[in-house]
C-alpha cells in the first residue's frame, strides 16, 4: 500500500507537469475587463500560502472601477482541476484592495474568501471609483489534501462597480432623423475614441460629431477604458418626412379623389411641381391646403403617368427635394 509521502510525491510531480502561469505574481496581474470572461489556471502556481486560510497556487487579476463605483461580483466557473492523489479539488477566490505594493501585507479583503469545486461566485464591498482592485484564486490545501488544488477555470467581474458601458463609454440614444436633416450623436468614452462607418460624420475622435447619414446607419464607438477596449452602437434612423401616394383615382365616387399628402401639412412652405411626361407643368404650388384633384386650370387631365417635385422647405434648413411619379387612374 502506497503511504502518505508516496502520494505526496506523485501530487508533487503532476504539479511539475505544467509551467507556472504568468499572472503567477500580483506584479504581473492579468487585466480583467468588465463583463469579458477570461480562461486562466494555477495549474504550476507557485507562491506563499495564500491570502485565504489553507490556499497555495496563486494566481492574480486586477481590474479598475467605473467612475460610480460600487459592489462587484466575481464569478469563477468551469473548474476542473487536476485528479492526482492527495490534490485537493476546489479553488478559492477573494478580492482585494491594496496600494501596488504587491506585498501580501499591503492588502486588505474587500469580499469575503469562497471555496468551491465547480463554480464560485462572491460579490464585494462597496468599491471606490476610478480604483484599482486585484482577485486572488488560488488552490485549496484542506481536507487532508497533500497540495493546493491545481485547476483550469473561467473568471469574470461584472456589476454596478464594474461596469462600463452605459457608464463610462455609450454611443448615446438612437435617434430619427428626416432624410437630409442632421443630429449630434451623444457618445462618451476614454480619451481616445473611434467612430465607424465615419460617413455622414463631421469628424471622429470625438465624442459628439455630427451625423447627417443618407440612410439608417448603425454607428459603433470603440474606446479604450483602463487599458480596456470597449464597443457600444448607436442607430441614426432616417426616415421618410413625406410620402406621397403613387396613384390616386378622380372619378367622382368620393374614394381616393384627391392625392393626398398627410405628413406634407407640417411644411407651409412646402413647393409642389408636378408635370407630364413632355416636362409641361401641370400643377405649381406653395403650400398644400387644398389635395390636387387632376386637374389643370380645371381640366381634367388624362390617366397617365405624372412626375412631381417636392421641395419640403423646412424651418431648419433645405433638405434635399423628394421626387417621384403619381399615376391617375380613372
Amino acid at each position: 500500500m502506497r503511504n502518505v509521502f508516496t502520494l505526496a510525491l506523485i501530487a508533487l510531480a503532476s504539479f511539475n507537469l505544467y509551467a507556472q502561469p504568468p499572472n503567477s505574481t500580483c506584479a504581473t496581474a492579468a487585466l480583467l475587463c468588465a463583463e469579458l470572461p477570461q480562461a486562466g489556471t494555477n495549474n504550476g502556481a507557485g507562491g506563499i500560502p495564500g491570502f485565504c486560510p489553507a490556499t497555495d497556487a496563486m494566481v492574480w487579476y486586477t481590474f479598475t472601477t467605473n467612475s460610480l463605483g460600487g459592489p462587484v461580483t466575481v464569478a469563477v466557473d468551469g473548474i476542473n482541476c487536476l485528479l492526482a492523489p492527495g490534490t485537493d479539488d476546489e479553488l478559492s477566490a477573494v478580492v482585494l484592495s491594496g496600494d501596488g505594493s504587491c506585498t501580501l501585507p499591503s492588502f486588505s479583503a474587500v469580499s469575503s474568501c469562497a471555496l468551491g469545486t465547480a463554480t464560485i461566485e462572491l460579490t464585494s464591498q462597496s468599491l471606490q471609483p476610478f480604483t484599482r482592485y486585484w482577485i486572488l484564486i488560488a488552490g485549496a490545501v484542506n481536507n487532508g489534501a497533500l497540495s493546493p488544488a491545481q485547476c483550469d477555470f473561467s473568471v469574470m467581474v461584472s456589476g454596478e462597480g464594474a461596469a462600463i458601458l452605459g457608464v463610462d463609454v455609450t454611443a448615446g440614444p438612437d435617434v430619427e432623423i428626416g432624410e437630409g436633416e442632421s443630429t449630434q450623436l451623444q457618445g462618451l468614452g476614454g480619451p481616445i475614441l473611434d467612430w465607424s462607418p465615419t460617413a455622414g460624420l463631421s469628424g471622429n475622435g470625438i465624442p459628439d460629431p455630427i451625423a447627417a447619414p443618407a440612410s439608417t446607419t448603425l454607428y459603433t464607438l470603440t474606446t479604450e477604458v483602463a487599458g480596456c477596449t470597449y464597443t457600444d452602437n448607436v442607430i441614426v434612423q432616417v426616415i421618410r418626412l413625406v410620402n406621397p401616394p403613387n396613384t390616386f383615382t378622380p372619378n367622382g365616387d368620393g374614394y381616393n379623389d384627391a392625392w393626398t399628402i398627410p405628413e406634407i401639412a407640417d411644411y407651409p412652405g412646402a413647393e409642389i411641381i408636378i408635370h407630364d411626361r413632355w416636362g409641361q407643368v401641370v400643377l405649381r404650388t406653395t403650400g398644400y391646403r387644398e389635395a390636387w384633384d387632376g386637374t389643370n386650370n380645371g381640366k381634367p387631365l388624362p390617366v397617365g403617368t405624372y412626375y412631381y417635385h417636392i421641395q419640403l422647405n423646412q424651418l431648419e434648413g433645405r433638405s434635399p427635394p423628394y421626387t417621384g411619379f403619381v399615376t391617375i387612374v380613372r
